[in-house]
């Protein structure tokens, strides 16, 4: 798949590190030795961790503490599309779009041409590090028992887990909740389908012929052909 990873991130150098020795006694008292980092980010000039570096070492983890805070949270009003957030550490958001046109990539192997194409409603479930994505039928009428299809895409597995290939996905301890629905999507939509995963269909009829015959067409996703995988939304809030 498509490596966007350029697009994100910011890059950290290290620039100091710190040993922690504790005493083998009863009294388990510790020194704090601190290292300056060389150009190549090896540590030089051990010494023993003064004031100051202790002060900046506390408004550090108080920042990642505050950083953390705002992981998922909403700069506003939650967006409609949101259906379940879990803000807490390792936590996930499940979300849904609308049928929709969208840009898609394919290898060349598969003889599909790049181009837009319309896409059923789809369900997203993410956390920072993994994606889940699945269809509906509709996407207007979407409760706890809205029945849930395999996504009509290449690079998925059985239930619904996205194989990213090459993308290296860089979601920020920080990341405010419509960063991160707009990041997965961006990863998603602009990385290249390549495979079927197990060498099973994820719609009722020929997969690549389906997308020869969808992209740079106007025609609209046909729901006939997608599968029902036994699962609903409310299976998936767990």
């Amino acid at each position: 798949m498509k490596d966007i990873t350029q697009k994100f991130g910011t890059l950290y150098n290290p620039v100091k590190a710190f040993v922690v020795y504790q005493k083998n006694s009863t009294e388990k008292s510790i020194y704090v030795e601190a290292y300056d980092m060389d150009k190549n980010g090896f540590p030089i000039n051990a010494h023993p961790l003064s004031l100051k570096e202790s002060t900046q070492l506390a408004g550090a983890l108080d920042t990642s503490e505050e950083l953390t805070r705002r992981f998922l949270k909403p700069s506003g009003l939650l967006p409609k599309n949101i259906l379940y957030l879990n803000p807490e550490q390792g936590g996930y958001a499940v979300w849904y779009t609308p049928a929709q046109k969208v840009d898609l990539f394919f290898v060349e192997g598969l003889g599909i041409a790049n181009g837009k194409a319309f896409v059923p409603p789809l369900l997203w479930k993410a956390s920072k590090n993994t994606l889940c994505i699945y269809a509906m039928d509709t996407d207007t009428q979407i409760n706890e028992n809205t029945a849930l299809y395999h996504a009509p895409f290449f690079n998925l597995y059985k239930d619904g887990k996205v194989c990213l290939g090459t993308v290296s996905v860089n979601i920020k301890a920080d990341c405010l909740l419509e960063e991160f629905l707009y990041l997965w999507e961006q990863y998603f939509f602009n990385s290249y389908f390549s495979h079927l995963i197990g060498d099973t269909s994820t719609v009722r009829t020929n997969i690549v012929q389906l997308w020869q015959n969808l992209v740079n067409s106007k025609k609209r996703f046909p729901l006939k052909s997608l599968l029902k995988n036994g699962l609903t939304i409310k299976s998936l809030l767990s």
